[in-house]
């Protein structure tokens, strides 16, 4: 009987069909899966193999250099040391034992040895702390609290063949010593970066500024300059800021294989080498920064040891080659200390400038606007002399006081509204010369606003902004640093769109005086007189006089820009008499900005700056004293803002010579008082000081 054998070989062989299906079928997928792998998806596995294998380097470059116009170095780089160590070549396994919480006593003696050395020299612990998800997520190299076994097993797990900073900005012996016993401390290295340095630290902050590291928010605008975030730094303010395209120049490149553990193996291309930043020399002088600063904050100083109180405590000094626009100083008073911002900025330093409520980091040369008081009645001047609004040689008369019917539409009633002259005696009959010379308010106030009873018709509003405009006030001036204001030069149509009042009668008398709404930063009201000095040209202020490459060549030179000269430029918009504008322009005639020179140089000799300038050296001199009152929001919270006696800034403008202007100077003291006893004394100084330094460069 042969049956069970049949049935036998029947079930082998269907086993055996199922035994080749499936060997079939796992065959098939795999050669599927190696021809996705390879052919369809060949080129794509390919350009990953080959990325994983490829690293990009950044090279860092050199940072140009800041100096002043006489070669004197500003900003330059020192070296900074920082200890590293590359675990794969530590003379043993820093991860010895397997237990990150153990690695003080599990790892290898040798690279325990290296450890103790090292912690003797920087002071960094052995071990310290723990190792779990939430200390590697915020660990940074330098700034944690991890010890040294800590910080070499987070990046021995990393990138074992890449340098870890364990300890940063040591002291320049320290670093040294590890180099010498380089023996001693196998996989311990030095690490040098370069860092900024201010040799004239808070002197001239405000005009350098300092760096930080690439802001989260502009993180790809950096980038793909070719910045590396974290490493890179770029300017936070000054010409650090504004220049940081020219000075940052360019980092270098290398294209390496590495292996698995991050070891570089070859070059794949031939490397781009960095291209050091472009070096600045500024306008500025120091030793004249120097003069203006003390001689700012010795008035200050000297006006509240005299009254016996904190009275002042922030100012401004400015100077400027009206011929060429070249900024000579420029002092921000309170300062910072940008050195202490150098490697690292520090949150409490920086949190206790922020607090402060003088503004330290704030630029008040340029970013803060103030009324400018008497310093802006030479557009008044200036304007009504041009419009024939009165001539030279008209008297008017200063009782002390005129009434004014404030008004704010033409056929109100209004209100009867004394204004009174800083002089209550008043000055008697004053003509343009002696109007100017002696800041007479009233006189202002009759040839701004108008004064029926004198036969003057005012220059008005419209007409004042004009010519306001058209000597540097209500627009940046362009200088080359951050935060630059706008400062205020009001109208009816702003008052309307920003106030929801109409403009009134007042209004436009107090604007006159540079009172009211007027506003300007220390920077434009300088801007007015040196063109006025300058015989009306609009020379740009400037504080780059040349760029030069890393070896010292010159790649810009200096040339002075006119923005536009008043007597040749139709700046001036004309108006009717329904202030509508014409359509024409007009320019300002020659003999008015003489006259304004002549009545300047009489402030000095005749007028309210006579006693300050009476046995000064510099006996060719010309300017403008202003006493501007305010009322901001410290002046109302010390209760101040009393009308008839409110606060007062002290201002003072000067040039000389005063028939060839050199140097111009603006002094700005806040809460200063009288310009003439408090800013013009600052002038003085420094207006000395420039020719002295002058005489000491001539040899004489």
């Amino acid at each position: 009987m042969s049956f069970p054998s049949i049935h036998h070989e029947g079930l082998e062989r269907s086993r055996l069909a199922v035994v080749y299906a499936l060997a079939i079928l796992i065959v098939g997928f795999y050669i599927y899966k190696l021809f996705e792998y390879q052919i369809v998806q060949g080129a794509d596995f390919a350009a990953r193999a080959d990325e994983n294998r490829r690293s990009e380097i950044s090279v860092p470059t050199q940072r140009g250099l800041i100096m002043d116009r006489n070669g004197f170095v500003l900003a330059r780089n020192v070296p900074a040391y920082h200890v590293t160590i590359t675990p794969a070549y530590l003379p043993g396994d820093p991860t010895a034992g397997g237990d990150p919480d153990a690695l003080n006593t599990a790892l290898d003696d040798r690279v325990q040895e290296v450890y103790r050395k090292l912690s003797e020299l920087v002071g960094i612990p052995v071990s310290q702390g723990v190792i779990n998800e939430e200390t590697v997520k915020a660990f940074s190299p330098c700034q944690t609290d991890l010890g040294i076994a800590q910080i070499v097993y987070i990046a021995d797990t990393n990138a074992p063949y890449q340098p870890m900073r364990v300890a940063c900005n040591v002291p320049a012996e320290t670093a040294m010593v590890i180099r010498a016993r380089s023996a001693d401390l196998p996989g311990v290295g030095i690490e040098t970066e370069p860092v900024r340095d201010y040799p004239t630290g808070s002197l001239t902050a405000t005009v350098i500024g300092f760096l930080g590291p690439v802001p989260a928010g502009q993180q790809a605008y950096y980038e793909e300059k070719g910045l590396v975030s974290g490493r890179d730094k770029v300017g936070y303010a000054g010409i650090e800021a504004t220049m940081q395209d020219i000075l940052a120049g360019r980092n270098g490149k290398r294209v390496v294989e590495v292996d698995g553990a991050g070891k570089e193996l070859r070059n794949l291309e031939p490397p781009i080498e960095p291209v050091p930043g472009n070096t600045i020399r500024l306008t500025l002088d120091t030793r004249l920064q120097s003069v203006a600063q003390e001689a700012l904050t010795g008035t200050i100083d000297y006006w509240n040891r005299r009254l016996n109180k904190i009275r002042s405590s922030s100012g401004v000094v400015i100077a400027m080659n009206p011929k060429t626009g070249e900024i000579l100083a420029l002092v921000s008073y309170p300062s910072y200390e940008n050195n202490r911002m150098a490697r690292f900025i520090p949150e409490y330093y920086y949190r206790q400038l922020l607090a402060d409520p003088n503004k330290p980091l704030f630029n008040h040369a340029i970013s803060a606007e103030y009324p400018p008081g008497s310093v802006f009645k030479l557009p008044t001047a200036v304007g009504a002399l041009n419009e024939g609004v009165i001539t030279p040689e008209k008297e008017l008369n200063d009782p002390g006081k005129i009434t004014i019917i404030q008004k704010a539409l033409p056929n109100s009633p209004g209100t009867p509204f004394d204004y009174v002259c800083y002089d209550e005696n008043g000055h008697g009959n004053v003509n343009w010369l002696r109007g100017v010379a002696l800041s007479c308010d009233v006189y202002f106030y009759k040839i701004g606003g108008g004064y029926a009873p004198d036969g003057v018709s005012g220059l008005g509003i419209w007409r004042l902004a004009e010519y306001s405009r058209a000597l540097g006030y209500g627009s940046p001036t362009g200088i080359e640093l951050p935060g630059e204001a706008n400062g205020l030069i009001p109208d009816p149509d702003w008052k309307r769109r920003t106030q929801g009042e109409s403009w009134t009668t007042g209004d436009t008398y107090i604007a006159s005086m540079g009172q009211g709404y007027v506003l300007s930063t220390p920077l434009q009201v300088l801007v007015s007189a040196a063109i006025l000095a300058n015989d009306g040209k609009y020379m740009q202020p400037t504080l780059i006089r040349e760029i030069l490459d890393a070896e010292g060549n010159v790649v810009k030179p200096f040339e002075p820009r006119l923005k536009w000269d008043i007597t040749k430029d139709p700046v001036i918009r004309v108006y009717d008499e329904n202030n509508l504008l014409t359509g024409e322009r007009k320019t300002v005639q020659p003999w008015v900005v003489s006259l304004a020179k002549d009545a300047m140089r009489l402030v000095v000799t005749e007028g309210t700056a006579k006693n300050v300038f009476a046995d000064s050296p510099v006996q060719n001199s010309a300017g403008k004293t202003g006493t501007a009152e305010y009322c901001d929001n410290i002046a109302n919270q010390q209760g101040l803002c009393i009308r008839g006696s409110w606060p007062t800034h002290s201002w003072y403008f000067g040039y000389a010579p005063y028939d060839d202007p050199e140097i111009a100077v603006v002094a700005f003291v806040y809460n200063g008082g009288e310009g003439a006893s408090v800013a013009a004394p600052i002038v003085r100084k420094v207006l000395e000081g420039y020719f002295e330094l002058k005489s000491i460069d001539a040899g004489k």
